[in-house]
C-alpha cells in the first residue's frame, strides 16, 4: 500500500523534517511578537488587541504584516533594550569593583589618609594605619 507521504522514504523524512522546522520556527516567531506587541509602550490597548486578533485568527498574514508594518521598530526596541541591560550591567560591576576596592588594602590607605586630612589622627598613626593595611 503506497499513502504517498508515509511510504518510509528518505526524502519523506526529510520533507517532514522540513516542515516540522518550518512550523517550530513560525510559532518561535509568533511568540516572539506577541512580546513585542506587549512591550511596545507606543501601542494602545486597542491597537494591541486588534494586532493580537490578527496574528492569532490569521496567524500567517498577520506575522507577514506585523514584520512588514512594524518590524524596523521592533529591531529598535531590542537594540533600547540591549543598550538598557548593557548600562545596568556596567553600573552594576562599577558598583562591584568600588566596594572591592574600598575593602582592599588602596581602600584603607585611601580612609587612613581622608581621616589625617581631617585632622581625627596624625602622622604617626596614618603610618601605623598604611603599615598595617601593607601587611
Amino acid at each position: 500500500m503506497d499513502d504517498g507521504f508515509f511510504d518510509g522514504s528518505f526524502m519523506a523524512f526529510l520533507l517532514y523534517t522540513l516542515w516540522i522546522f518550518i512550523l517550530i520556527s513560525f510559532i518561535f516567531v509568533v511568540i516572539r511578537i506577541i512580546m513585542d506587541v506587549f512591550r511596545d509602550q507606543s501601542l494602545g490597548g486597542w491597537g494591541k488587541f486588534w494586532w493580537l486578533f490578527f496574528i492569532i485568527f490569521l496567524p500567517i498574514l498577520g506575522t507577514l504584516i506585523y514584520l512588514f508594518a512594524r518590524g524596523s521598530g521592533m529591531a529598535q526596541r531590542d537594540l533600547e533594550d540591549v543598550r538598557q541591560r548593557r548600562e545596568y550591567d556596567k553600573e552594576y560591576t562599577k558598583s562591584l569593583i568600588g566596594e572591592a576596592g574600598a575593602a582592599g588594602a588602596a581602600g584603607e590607605i585611601e580612609r587612613a589618609k581622608s581621616l589625617l586630612d581631617s585632622g581625627a589622627i596624625n602622622q604617626a598613626e596614618f603610618d601605623t594605619l598604611k603599615a598595617k593595611a601593607l601587611s
